[in-house]
């Protein structure tokens, strides 16, 4: 009974708030996936990425050479990548809610600007489901954006962590060069 009272309620705000809102969800969706796929690759498979990396150049035996150190920093480049992977794609969809909440505003506004028209300005509850298909989508895209903004700060701060770890890790010989 509460599974059905629930999906019934989401009908009724999902409604109240347009097509537009249902554009919103979609698009949080996708960017709450990626943030999922980022945050089980920095917590299960980067660290076992980041351990290969560090243990093959261990075991080279120059690790002070100029070669050696462009290798190095191929190493580092080529984990960045893969550290960073859609990290823009998140920030893209982050910048993107609030404007999807922006084209609900306007379409509400529309709706609210056709009843007057209509009606002269007289009929206040035709008026109140136009302002409500505005603010609504509005508030959507903002809390769609916040909860991205505040994810993607912890995301992006373990990003930092474990490629700071591979660069500390990836250890070079500090040994003076005999000539």
């Amino acid at each position: 009974m509460f599974f059905v009272d629930t999906l019934a309620e989401m009908g009724k705000f999902m409604d109240s708030g347009g097509n537009v809102l249902w554009m919103i969800v979609i698009l949080l969706f996708f960017m709450w996936t990626l943030i999922f796929e980022r945050v089980w690759y920095l917590t299960r498979s980067c660290p076992r990425v980041l351990k290969i990396k560090i243990d093959v150049w261990s075991g080279r035996n120059d690790r002070r050479s100029k070669s050696a150190l462009q290798i190095r920093e191929k190493v580092i480049s080529e984990a960045a990548l893969q550290i960073d992977n859609n990290m823009m794609m998140i920030k893209t969809l982050i910048a993107v809610a609030p404007l999807f909440g922006l084209l609900g505003t306007v379409t509400g506004m529309i709706t609210v600007f056709d009843v007057m028209a209509f009606t002269g300005g007289g009929d206040v509850k035709a008026m109140a489901g136009g302002v409500s298909k505005a603010t609504i989508p509005t508030m959507a895209g903002m809390v769609a954006a916040l909860s991205g903004l505040f994810a993607m700060t912890l995301v992006e701060r373990s990003a930092e962590k474990k490629k700071h770890y591979l660069e500390d890790n990836l250890i070079i010989d500090r040994r003076r060069r005999e000539r």
